[in-house]
């Protein structure tokens, strides 16, 4: 039985382990399929009729709908926020002030997704 030398080992450890860049565009994509997402649950809410709902084997695809819609809603609100916040993170003011300017950015952002999916 033979076993590694332990340097090799280390080498190859730490080859496996090296950070890895994601896509510079990667963020764009995201944002751009969770806002697909969103879209999608919309039109199938917006198509499901209310008298469909008398039978509980018709409430798996609005259910499926309104989960997946806010889930990515909520994804889109982060993802926004969060690009939003490493660009203010540059314009220091500690962290409180980060915190609040987060806060109303995440707030400002829903209201606009809100906003958006009531004018459709």
């Amino acid at each position: 039985m033979t076993t590694a030398k332990s340097p090799e080992f280390e080498d190859l450890l730490r080859e496996a382990f090296a950070p890895v860049e994601p896509p510079g565009d990667l963020s764009q994509r995201l944002e751009a399929t969770l806002v697909n997402l969103a879209e999608l649950a919309h039109e199938e809410l917006e198509t499901w009729e209310l008298s469909a709902m008398r039978d509980p084997r018709n409430w798996v695809r609005p259910a499926a709908a309104a989960a997946i819609g806010t889930t990515a809603g909520a994804a889109l609100v982060i993802l926004r926020v969060r690009t939003q916040a490493k660009r203010r993170s540059a314009q220091g003011r500690g962290i409180g002030g980060l915190a609040q300017r987060s806060m109303r950015s995440a707030t400002a952002e829903a209201r606009r997704l809100f906003d958006a999916g009531r004018k459709r």
